[in-house]
């Protein structure tokens, strides 16, 4: 359930969030039967995928010893940080020898961080999270910090409901390395790039999204997903 507004953080309460929380407000039982539906399928889904996820997990540790999992710490609700459940597809320490978002031909991805990542497996362990709270199957796809320090007044929107393992946003932005690519082409840094051309454009979709959240508009983005992924 929403927070009262005077609880909300102070830098989310301001006028260009208050219509989006007005209008969540107005569709609290939406926003329940969402949530209920996370809880039911996350549960099914960790049982069902849990000989895929054992299969990935040793794939990753046979490639060269390192750690299964990549616990990064993200942004969820209010601002709450939390550390996000995902198959590690990047070699050990990748974020201290490179930028926090990945270009097309990034050479610290390993080889089966490449496969699990062209199918978007490397997410699957995310109905971990949102078992916990964490996250929900449709919602902002969760940033770090330093992109969340980026985000305009109506950009904070996005964080009064639970950041999500995909999105509209992410189905149009599913080839977001080849995007930021043609930037650093141009001479920006792959930062530059996001937080500049891919960070404003994947908002808009984000915060047409809260105007609709719910249960059938969200069975209908993870239909869209799975087609996106198979294409």
């Amino acid at each position: 359930m929403l927070k009262e507004w005077k609880d909300l953080p102070e830098n989310m309460r301001t006028d260009a969030v208050r219509p989006y929380y007005d209008m969540l407000v107005r569709r609290q039982a939406a926003i329940a039967r969402k949530r209920a539906m996370d809880v039911v399928f996350s549960l099914v889904l960790s049982l069902l995928l849990s000989p895929v996820m054992l299969v990935i997990a040793l794939m990753i540790k046979v490639e060269d010893r390192g750690p299964v999992f990549y616990r990064q710490e993200r942004i969820t609700t209010y601002g709450r940080r939390f550390r996000i459940f995902k198959f590690r597809t990047m070699i050990v320490d990748a974020d201290k020898k490179g930028p926090l978002v990945t270009g097309k031909a990034d050479s610290r991805i390993t080889k089966v961080g490449q496969k699990l990542r062209k199918c978007r497996l490397d997410e699957l362990p995310q109905v971990f999270n949102i078992l916990l709270g964490d996250m929900s199957f449709v919602g902002t796809r969760p940033e770090v910090a330093k992109y969340v320090d980026a985000y305009t007044e109506e950009m904070l929107a996005t964080l009064l409901l639970p950041a999500g393992v995909t999105s509209t946003a992410s189905i149009a932005f599913k080839e977001e390395d080849e995007w930021i690519a043609h930037y650093m082409e141009k001479g920006e840094s792959a930062d530059e790039a996001y937080i500049r051309h891919i960070l404003p454009r994947k908002m808009r979709y984000n915060l047409s999204y809260l105007k609709r959240a719910g249960v059938l508009g969200d069975l209908k983005v993870m239909i869209q997903t799975v087609f996106a992924v198979l294409r």
